[in-house]
Formats: C-alpha cells, sequence, structure tokens
C-alpha cells in the first residue's frame, strides 16, 4: 500500500521525468531564479532542496552523489562552491515559489521560483 507516499507525475515515462527534474534543477542553480508551471515547480521544488541539502556536507561520497543525480559540470561546481555556503546554517526552505499569472497560449498556470539570499 502507498498511505502518504505523496509523488508528483508529469504524466511521461521516468526518463523524461528525470530528465526535466535535472533540467530544470540545472537552470536554476545557473541562473538563480525560473519561471515555470506550477505542476512543474511541485516537482522540481523538492528534488532541489534535497541537492542543496546534500551539498552541505561537503565530502567526497556528497560531490559524487550531486554529479551522479544532476549530471551538468557547470550547475554542480555552483551548488557545491557558492549555493551551499549561503545555506549552511539554515536547515531547510531554500527556495522562494510565487504565482506569476497565466500563460498566454494555454492559459497554464506560471509560477516563478528563486533561491533565498
Amino acid at each position: 500500500m502507498r498511505h502518504k507516499k505523496l509523488k508528483y507525475k508529469v504524466g511521461k515515462k521516468s526518463g523524461h521525468d528525470l530528465s526535466l527534474r535535472r533540467n530544470l534543477a540545472a537552470s536554476l542553480f545557473i541562473n538563480g531564479k525560473i519561471s515555470t508551471t506550477e505542476k512543474r515547480a511541485k516537482i522540481v521544488i523538492p528534488f532541489v532542496e534535497k541537492l542543496i541539502t546534500i551539498s552541505k556536507q561537503k565530502n567526497l561520497q556528497s560531490k559524487r552523489r550531486i554529479n551522479s543525480i544532476l549530471n551538468h559540470q557547470e550547475a554542480e561546481k555552483k551548488l557545491i562552491n557558492e549555493i551551499s555556503k549561503r545555506y549552511l546554517d539554515k536547515k531547510g526552505g531554500y527556495l522562494k515559489s510565487y504565482k506569476i499569472g497565466t500563460r498566454k497560449g494555454d492559459n497554464a498556470k506560471i509560477v516563478r521560483i528563486e533561491l533565498i539570499q
């Protein structure tokens, strides 16, 4: 039984879902903020929060784990060297998300996700 095992799905295959999470997380780490749909934001926020928590450990195992999960060199370096230093004393809540409006073409709800400074 899967009681209280909440997992958001995009409705795609698992490989597509994982690559979507990786790409959104890499864009967020490189740019500091992204705009995406509400459903994709619900998928990527827990993923990014876990990556930041792993990066705060500062050991070889955490670097290798981030590399295997994220699979993006530039985003990995920025996460380990810059972003994790900001949140050493914080235990969670590294992201801020707020609703922007709706997209013109299909009226999808748009959300902006930012790293808290």
